[in-house]
Formats: structure tokens, C-alpha cells, sequence
């Protein structure tokens, strides 16, 4: 294949050069048979005029008084002869022949054959019917007719007492044919250039459209294209300029949920995330924004198609970031009892710094009641947490959380108790606490941070308080977080499900926490509620009913 993808290979001709020539002979065998179908249309239509002529010019003669007449005489020919000469002259025929009952001619365009025998079929004409028919007689082959000369004397409608034979010869039929052959030829010749003209114009454009590309690169790409379509592992998408789908393809349609044919329908009637949709349609540019749809959280980037110097659409890339999420999420955990450890090794250094100074100083029996004392908190605080979490990864994730609130200055409250289970994977679990929590810590946070900016309060006076509460039995969990921040800004909870709304600020890449929450509850068949805290704050609750709940563990 040529650079850009133009031209045929090698020995190919390209698919438009196939197709012109395919077309120019096509128009040049309809031209020919059209063009013989009209000379023998022509022909069979000059010969029934001729037939006609001749017919019509027979009944003519063979009615005229002077005819009759003249057949009484002894010598019919010296009547009958100019008579008939003058008639053929007037009618264009080539012979008209009055002849007795035995073939003897009264007339005849060469006056030597006159009193000779008539050449040629009588059909019915002695009986009294017309005949016509096509012959080679003395004047070589011609349409002719032969009609009846009846007595009108006679009361009873006569008797035929005599023939007339008229007729035009085909010598004659083919001259006047050739004339209307010229313009048959001239028309075919026309129609021919014109059917050239349009297949060299349909041509030009399939030449353009499919870039010079021979037959057998354009199944080659086709192929390709298929193949890469449903091998590759990351979902594709194109939509045209009024956000119709053109293409979905296997991973796009696993991982938005879609059925199996979707080409041809709008975007926003597929029932996707509104966000979704608003991120992707005709002209969008998006860059890695992360969505979440269904059970999965996706990266979504779209770039408009542009065609010819024209926006003809947008190509929607889809990748799955689920199973990383989940991973990052974890991560976050570890790295919150990193910090949590970093901040109690501060601590424990002072503390032991303070106990060293009280040896030195003497006063040994303090130094002692002091580290006891500080260490059975720290061991009745873990003791707690670990007996109110009832799963370890939980109760270290709680424990962490209470480390990070205090750091930041925030009272983290703990109630109720969750009895540990076999049957509730720890990773769900900690993605509905962690994330409930640290909403609820950062909607502390952005409280605080108004009220700096603002110079009518004073410093200091905000409450900075989140509570936790755990309850759980054989048959599910509830997780109720409450905080003493400003509420949900007036959203209500399906706006807050949606990936990037955020009531804390820029939503660049916030506002997903709550959005995987409500994945994993729906995931077990729960449901999440909004209220107000007792802190003044929002209260999300969860429940989540644990019969049916698959038994994977993290």
C-alpha cells in the first residue's frame, strides 16, 4: 500500500478503473442493442407501411368506375395502362397490375410485360378477399397486395371479374429506411458519449471515495478492520455529527451495557449516564475522564472525526479501569495506615523522649505512670476499633481514619459494632466506609474553608465533626456516616451518584467516591439513602442485605 493509504498494490488496478471499464462496455453493449433493436423496429415498421400503402392503393384502383369500365372493352390495357400509371406516379407505389381472372396483366410499369401472366400469389382475391403479402416478382422483392374488382352491377354485390396487384419493393422500403437510420445512428452515438460521460463521472467519485484502493486491499482492510474491532480489549465508539452510533464495538458493548445492535440509534436513547453522554457527543474533547457505568468504572476519551476539512462526528475510546479502581482504592488504604503510623511514630517519640527525661531526672515512678498510662489508650483505642469493625482490613482502614481526622483537626466518632462475616467481600466493604468517611471529612474541610474566606466569621467557629455508626446482624448491614459540614449544596442523591458532582469545590477528578459507593451497594442488592446528620450536616446511609451476597473474598 502506498503512503496515506492511496493507490492499488502492486499489478492491482484499482477498484474505480475496474468499475469504468465494467461500465463503458455495459453502456456500449446497451447502446448496440438498443441501436438494433430500433433498425428492426424501424425496418418491420417501413414494411407494414409499405403493406399498407399498397393495400390501400389496390382497393382504390379496384373501385374506380373507369376500371370497371374499362374491362368491358376489347383491349383493357388501352385504358386501363394510363390509368394505372398515373395512380402509381400519384401514390409513391413501385406497380400497379390489373389483371383478368387468369393472371393476364391489363398494366404494367414496363409496358413489354403487358399481356404476360402475373407473378406472384392470389391468396383469397379470387374469392373476394384481400391478400398482401411479400414476394419477388419482375420488379425484384416487394411488399404487395392483391384485391378483388367486383361487377357493382349486379344487385347481389357483384361478382370479382378482374385483380389489382399494388406494391412497393424493398429497394425502395431500405432507401427511405437509411435516412431514418442516420439519426438512429446519431442518437446512439449521442447516448453513448453521454454514458460515457456519467460512468467516467461516477467513477472520478468512487475513485475519491475509496482513495485509489484495488479490491483486494479494500477486503484486506476490511478484514483487518473486523479483526482489530473484536480482538481489541479496549471499547470503541463513533458517532456521526447528531450523535448517532455508527459502531459499537464487542468491548463497548460489554462495558456500557448495550445490546446487540446499536448502529443507527442516538447516544442518549441507550440509557447511559447523562454525564456520559454530555461528554461524548458530536464535537466533544475529552481527554481520560473516568465515568462509571453499571458495575464498571471506565476511562472515556473523545475526539472529533474530521473529514475532508469537516467535523463529520466523534471516535469514543473506552477503557476499563474497574478492577483498578478497586486496586487504588486499597492503596489508599495502605497508604492512610502509612501515614497514620508515620504520625503515631512522631508521637511515640515524643513520648518516649518525655520518659527518658523523667529517668534522668529522677522521677522514675512518673515516668512509669506515664507510659502505661498513654499505652493502655492507644491498646483500648485499637482494642475498640478491631472489636467495632468485626473484619481486620476494616478495622485498620477505621483506624487510619481516625488518625487522618485527627490530623486534620476533626472529631471522628465511632459507633456500633459489625459482626465479622464470611459472606460480605472486605474490598466492597471498605470502598462503602472509606469512601463515606472521607466525604464526609472533606465536606468538614470545605466548611472551614468558607468560612476563612469569609470575613464576617470569626476563626476558629466552625464544628468539625464526623460520626460513623456500624450496625449489622444475620441478615445485613447498615453503615450511617453523618458530618457537621453544609450539606449537599441542594442536590439531591441522584445528582450526587453521578460521576464528577461534587459539592466540594472543582470536580476535576473528584466526585467519584460517592458513584463507586452506590456501585457496590446496587452490586449486592442494598440501597443508599440521604438525610440530615445531627451534626447539621448530610447523612448517607447504607443498607445492604446479605442473603444472596456473593462469597468472594479480597
Amino acid at each position: 500500500m502506498r503512503r496515506g493509504g492511496r493507490g492499488p498494490a502492486a499489478g492491482e488496478r484499482s477498484v474505480a478503473a475496474r468499475i469504468l471499464s465494467l461500465l463503458a462496455a455495459l453502456v456500449l453493449v446497451l447502446v448496440v442493442v438498443a441501436t438494433v433493436l430500433a433498425v428492426v423496429d424501424a425496418r418491420r415498421d417501413a414494411r407494414d407501411v409499405a403493406r399498407s400503402q399498397a393495400l390501400a392503393t389496390a382497393w382504390a384502383v379496384a373501385g374506380a368506375p373507369s376500371v370497371r369500365d374499362a374491362l368491358a372493352d376489347s383491349d383493357p390495357s388501352r385504358r386501363i395502362q394510363p390509368y394505372a400509371e398515373r395512380v402509381r406516379r400519384d401514390t409513391g407505389v413501385d406497380f400497379v397490375v390489373v389483371m383478368d381472372l387468369d393472371r393476364t396483366r391489363f398494366s404494367h410499369p414496363m409496358p413489354d410485360l403487358i399481356g404476360e401472366s402475373f407473378v406472384g400469389g392470389l391468396g383469397g382475391a379470387p374469392e373476394g378477399r384481400a391478400f398482401t403479402q411479400q414476394y419477388e416478382g419482375t420488379l425484384g422483392p416487394s411488399e404487395r397486395a392483391v384485391v378483388p374488382v367486383v361487377d357493382g352491377s349486379r344487385p347481389d354485390g357483384g361478382s370479382v371479374i378482374a385483380l389489382v396487384s399494388a406494391g412497393v419493393t424493398l429497394e425502395k422500403v431500405d432507401a427511405g429506411l437509411r435516412g431514418e437510420l442516420a439519426w438512429v445512428l446519431a442518437a446512439a452515438v449521442a447516448v453513448l458519449g453521454l454514458g460515457y460521460a456519467g460512468a467516467w463521472g461516477v467513477v472520478r467519485r468512487l475513485r475519491r471515495d475509496t482513495h485509489g484502493l484495488g479490491p483486494g486491499e479494500i477486503a484486506r482492510i476490511y478484514e483487518y478492520h473486523q479483526a482489530v474491532l473484536h480482538a481489541v480489549r479496549e471499547g470503541l465508539l463513533l458517532l456521526d455529527a447528531r450523535g448517532v452510533v455508527q459502531l459499537a464495538n464487542d468491548e463497548a458493548q460489554r462495558l456500557l451495557g448495550l445490546p446487540g445492535a446499536v448502529a443507527g440509534r442516538r447516544l442518549d436513547d441507550l440509557g447511559l449516564p447523562p454525564s456520559l453522554v454530555s461528554a461524548v457527543g458530536a464535537g466533544a474533547d475529552e481527554h481520560d475522564a473516568v465515568h462509571v457505568v453499571g458495575d464498571h468504572v471506565l476511562v472515556v476519551s473523545a475526539t472529533p472525526a474530521v473529514a475532508r476539512g469537516r467535523e463529520v462526528g466523534s471516535v469514543v475510546t473506552l477503557r476499563d479501569r474497574t478492577e483498578l479502581q478497586e486496586t487504588m482504592g486499597e492503596l489508599d488504604t495502605v497508604r492512610g495506615l502509612t501515614d497514620s503510623l508515620r504520625a503515631q511514630q512522631h508521637e511515640a517519640a515524643n513520648r518516649l523522649h518525655t520518659v527518658v527525661s523523667l529517668i534522668e531526672t529522677g522521677r522514675t515512678a512518673q515516668a512509669v505512670e506515664f507510659a502505661t498510662g498513654e499505652l493502655h489508650v492507644v491498646r483500648r483505642l485499637t482494642d475498640d476499633v478491631l472489636a467495632a469493625a468485626g473484619e481486620p482490613v476494616l478495622g485498620a482502614l477505621l483506624l487510619a481514619k481516625l488518625s487522618q481526622a485527627e490530623e486534620r483537626g476533626i472529631t471522628l466518632t465511632l459507633h456500633g459494632a459489625l459482626p465479622a462475616r464470611e459472606d460480605l467481600p472486605t474490598r466492597d466493604l471498605v470502598t462503602v466506609v472509606g469512601n463515606l468517611i472521607d466525604n464526609a471529612l472533606e465536606a468538614v474541610e470545605a466548611v472551614e474553608a468558607v468560612e476563612a474566606r469569609s470575613t464576617s466569621l470569626p476563626a476558629g467557629g466552625a464544628v468539625r465533626e464526623v460520626s460513623c455508626h456500624l450496625d449489622g446482624d444475620e441478615e445485613g448491614l447498615v453503615v450511617t456516616v453523618g458530618d457537621s459540614g453544609d450539606g449537599t449544596g441542594g442536590r439531591d442523591l441522584a445528582d450526587l451518584q453521578v460521576r464528577g458532582v461534587t459539592t466540594k469545590g472543582a470536580a476535576d477528578g473528584r466526585g467519584i467516591g460517592l458513584a463507586l459507593v452506590t456501585q457496590a451497594v446496587r452490586r449486592h442488592g442494598g440501597e443508599i439513602t440521604l438525610g440530615v446528620s445531627d451534626l447539621g450536616g448530610a447523612e448517607f446511609q447504607v443498607e445492604i442485605p446479605l442473603a444472596g451476597v456473593r462469597t468472594v473474598r479480597s
